[in-house]
């Protein structure tokens, strides 16, 4: 595709479990997400104004280790302050988490009792972001300084993720660097944002740090099946991108080299 992608938004991403009330039960008391629509093998859940992850059970289903995948699905929380809400009621709850200062953003990393990765992030205000002389924004992985986090959410008990709370990006295992710069960056038009990691890239729309994350740390050598774990992401773009990419303007799925499918879907109904 010619142009680059432009006012774009990611919607709720789908994963493929075994044990549907299991996994409700942690995104909802755990993450404090709000169940949104249920049926018999699927629940969606997110806010009270967004999608964030749709569970759909398949009885029998088991991660692969070899496959590529989700490395993990990132949510967005609106500010640092709600994020210390999230992180206290963690600690109460005694969940381990990982953490990462990105520079662009502060984050904490958790896994879902089915094994997948989940980031509860803040960013920082873009006038902060810094920039290499290429033009790739900076990001590193250092401590974060969750002590003030905690402080300033201390008077806030957590109620649940708040309004304004987003799919901020999604990051997946691949197998090859160069075929997942091909599709995300030469087919479907994001921006590469930053290539300074050992082994990842990463790539955004509209001057984000990143809305797309991609790693070949694990080494799959599979691409994503039928297995437990990511099913598929969802893309929101307007009508014409979607035409341009070969679709009708309404709807369009695209499955990337390691098996990885994105629902494309317009902005503009």
């Amino acid at each position: 595709m010619d142009k680059k992608l432009s006012n774009i938004q990611l919607g709720a991403v789908t994963l493929r479990v075994s044990d549907l009330e299991r996994m409700k039960q942690f995104y909802t008391e755990v993450i404090g997400m709000r169940v949104l629509n249920e049926a018999a093998n699927e629940v969606t859940l997110g806010t009270a104004e967004r999608e964030l992850v749709v569970l759909h059970e398949q009885s029998g289903v088991r991660p692969n280790p070899r496959a590529a995948g989700l490395f993990h699905m990132a949510i967005l929380l609106p500010n640092r302050i709600e994020l210390g809400r999230v992180l206290a009621h963690l600690i109460e709850r005694r969940i381990d988490v990982g953490q990462g200062d990105h520079l662009v953003s502060e984050a904490f990393y958790l896994s879902d009792p089915e094994g997948n990765g989940i980031e509860l992030y803040a960013d920082r205000p873009k006038e902060q972001w810094e920039y290499e002389e290429n033009g790739h924004v900076k990001m590193a992985t250092e401590p974060v300084e969750y002590e003030s986090m905690l402080r300033s959410a201390a008077d806030r008990p957590f109620e649940g993720l708040p309004p304004g709370t987003t799919m901020g990006h999604v990051h997946f295992k691949v197998r090859s660097l160069e075929s997942a710069r091909q599709f995300y960056h030469e087919h479907l038009g994001f921006s590469i944002t930053t290539d300074s990691y050992p082994g990842a890239l990463f790539l955004a729309a509209d001057g984000y740090h990143h809305h797309i994350g991609t790693n070949v740390w694990a080494r799959p050598v599979e691409p994503m099946g039928a297995e437990a774990g990511l099913e598929a992401w969802t893309l929101y773009v307007d009508r014409q991108t979607i035409q341009d990419l070969g679709g009708d303007g309404h709807t369009l799925t695209l499955t990337d080299p390691d098996g990885i499918t994105v629902h494309i879907k317009s902005t503009d109904e």
